[in-house]
């Protein structure tokens, strides 16, 4: 079975989300970067997780505290996503098959996503860039990107993320198709809080089938 390691992205400081930290608004009762950490914690399906802060740094923590991670911290969250992802990356450990790269903004992702996600990497040989897709194809979070990438992931700085290395890579990805949208959801607004507050059990992911194959063999 392949050692499946994981970033939880929660540097940010949810401008959009107004004055308060999104990721510490309670969601079921417990801080919503919670509720993703320990979807990630249960049941042993990752072996490793590096949450990523920056802004509210000890707040973040606090909110995590009890659960099977380690912190890194970014002093330059403020540059964007890929400066957390490059952080997260780098201090993963040296024995993993690959890493998920998480935003710590979507508690209603089950760990069966994550699941049918690793399994589908485990059939691909550990090659090939695996993610969610919506129904219509469009590309979700999370994405597990094999160790060959954590180079590519580690070099990373700016507002965009992983999004421009993934589309690049399109011969090197594949996607798996799920059917609930709703497992996608992810916290930007207080009417998104409030909408994810009133469906705080994680929905199916409809049983996912896959969409694109991957064309053929791509270099790093």
């Amino acid at each position: 079975m392949a050692k499946i390691g994981a970033v939880l992205l929660a540097a940010g400081c949810s401008e959009r989300f107004g004055a308060s930290n999104k990721l510490l608004a309670e969601v079921g009762g417990r801080p919503l970067v919670r509720s993703v950490a320990e979807a990630m914690t249960r049941g042993g399906i990752v072996s490793e997780i590096v949450a990523v802060t920056g802004y509210d740094q000890r707040l973040i923590e606090r909110a995590l505290d009890g659960l099977q991670l380690q912190f890194a911290h970014n002093p330059d969250w403020t540059k964007g996503m890929g400066s957390s992802i490059a952080i997260g990356v780098s201090a993963l450990g040296s024995n993993l098959d690959g890493a998920f790269i998480m935003p710590g903004d979507m508690p209603l992702a089950p760990a069966t996503l994550l699941e049918q996600l690793i399994e589908e990497f485990v059939q691909m040989q550990g090659e090939s860039i695996i993610f969610p897709a919506t129904a219509s194809g469009a590309q979700r979070n999370p994405v597990l990107w094999p160790r060959r990438f954590f180079g590519l992931l580690t070099s990373l700085n700016g507002p965009e993320g992983g999004k421009g290395a993934l589309n690049a890579l399109a011969e090197c990805r594949k996607a798996v198709l799920v059917a609930d949208d709703s497992v996608f959801a992810d916290i930007d607004t207080a009417e998104d809080l409030a909408l994810a507050r009133s469906n705080v059990s994680p929905g199916s992911t409809g049983g996912a089938t896959l969409t694109y194959d991957v064309a053929k063999p791509c270099s790093v």
